[in-house]
């Protein structure tokens, strides 16, 4: 049986080379696609829980700043913190509000590196 002897059904089982270069080249960009996206989600991760656990430093100050019987100093204080096994920078500053019996208190953290991770800011007595 010769070739022009084959039912239709028969010559056209299989895939022609530009079908198969076609769908490579598709399978290349989605494969592709999908590597950008892992490397995205890996580096959003990692920001998530430096803010994440900058958040929980920030509170900590917070909390700090609240339950200590003094008021903060009026200006502004650095320091270095290590929460979570990480060190973390925190700058507060404290000013007073238009109502001079509370002081506003802004704290900002930041990573080792320096890349801001929290804010926060909250009222206390100034008494």
């Amino acid at each position: 049986m010769s070739h022009d002897e084959l039912p239709a059904n028969a010559r056209e089982a299989g895939f022609t080379l530009i079908e198969m270069m076609v769908a490579l080249a598709i399978f290349s960009l989605v494969a592709l696609t999908l590597l950008k996206l892992e490397g995205t989600i890996v580096r959003n991760s990692g920001e998530i829980s430096t803010q994440a656990l900058g958040q929980i430093v920030a509170h900590n100050m917070a909390v700090e700043t609240l339950t200590d019987p003094r008021p903060p100093a009026l200006g502004e204080e650095e320091g270095i913190t290590d929460n979570g096994g990480r060190l973390w920078n925190w700058r507060r500053t404290a000013a007073l509000t238009a109502d001079p019996r509370l002081v506003r208190v802004d704290i900002t953290i930041s990573d080792a590196t320096g890349r801001p991770a929290a804010a926060l800011t909250l009222a206390r007595s100034a008494q």
